[in-house]
């Protein structure tokens, strides 16, 4: 079943989201190595009708996560950053597609909630 971006928590993680990509903006293209493949990272808007979040593409991930693309997230998790969430796909699968029946909500941003990890003991 898929899920909602508005029903994200924070460390959630085996999620599937079909979302549309906003905006995506690369912010590192680096070689590894004279053999190895190069590295990069693109930090994506995506929005579904509930609202929208930072994924966070990698590699050939950020091939299919293009602005205007409708893309499934398979296996995301929700990671945190400086208290706020993010979304990410390791071990899972980007793909292009995916059925978005209603408009997307871009003004309900997840990504500036501000989470804080309260202690809890004696």
């Amino acid at each position: 079943m898929a899920t909602s971006i508005i029903s994200l928590r924070p460390e959630q993680k085996n999620l599937t989201l079909t979302v549309k990509v906003i905006n995506a903006t690369t912010v590192m293209t680096r070689q590894r190595g004279p053999r190895a493949s190069a590295v990069k990272v693109a930090e994506c808007l995506v929005a579904d009708s509930t609202g929208i979040i930072v994924f966070v593409a990698r590699n050939e991930q950020v091939d299919v996560a293009k602005t205007g693309a409708i893309i499934t997230l398979k296996g995301a998790k929700v990671d945190m950053y400086r208290g706020s969430m993010r979304i990410s796909v390791d071990g899972g699968q980007v793909e292009a597609g995916g059925d978005l029946q209603e408009p997307v909500n871009t003004s309900n941003n997840m990504s500036l909630l501000e989470f804080e990890l309260v202690t809890i003991g004696a």
